[in-house]
């Protein structure tokens, strides 16, 4: 099964589709994979439901969140009501031990997001603050890079014993699908895909041109 796990829609503050629109364009367009993962900027949406879309049109569509931490952005999958409670999601300042010691409380896992990328990745705090513990996955690819953002990712990666994972990073419906994950089992569920990257069995891939 082949999820984009990095997705915005209009939810986000500069997202610009809609879920449905996505659901569209993957199927007219035939895309290459089978659902994606909402993770919405500084937030995470309790409130839409899209399981009527997702019957329609045979997709899966899940949600997490993208948070900011000293050492850039990071996506959250497995969110539930203790997590939000055990920090504000909205805080542009989180210290990323604090995110990651929330998440391993509350059964959720924290991915640090295309962190090849200037002031808002990963690596280019690694000087500063060092290298952050309890971090197990990264984002690899990203389908809003540019230049050798996924290359100083991948290499991060390997350096420090990281596995990778892929994603759109996309905020108009064209993107959608650009990077993706691939997983061996199928997945229906925030529960099930938090399952799944701990059982680290997956691959990161690619569609760009």
């Amino acid at each position: 099964m082949i999820l984009d796990l990095h997705t915005h829609s209009i939810k986000s503050d500069d997202g610009r589709a809609k879920v449905q629109n996505y659901c569209q364009w993957i199927r007219t367009r035939e895309i290459p994979i089978d659902g994606f993962v909402l993770t919405e900027h500084r937030q995470f949406d309790n409130e839409s439901d899209y399981g009527d879309l997702a019957r329609e049109f045979g997709i899966t569509i899940l949600k997490g969140s993208e948070v900011e931490t000293e050492y850039g952005h990071v996506l959250v999958f497995g969110v539930t009501e203790g997590l939000q409670q055990a920090f504000d999601f909205s805080d542009i300042h989180l210290p990323l031990a604090k995110v990651v010691e929330a998440c391993e409380e509350h059964g959720a896992v924290p991915v640090p997001c295309h962190p090849g990328r200037p002031r808002v990745g990963m690596h280019a705090h690694l000087e500063t603050y060092g290298v952050p513990e309890g971090v197990r996955i990264v984002e690899i690819f990203n389908g809003g890079s540019r230049d050798s953002e996924d290359e100083i990712a991948r290499d991060m990666a390997v350096e420090l014993g990281y596995l990778g994972i892929g994603g759109s990073d996309a905020h108009i419906v064209s993107h959608v699908g650009r990077c993706a994950t691939r997983f061996p089992m199928d997945i229906h569920s925030e529960s099930e895909l938090v399952e799944a990257l701990r059982a680290g069995n997956f691959e990161a891939i690619t569609n760009r041109q």
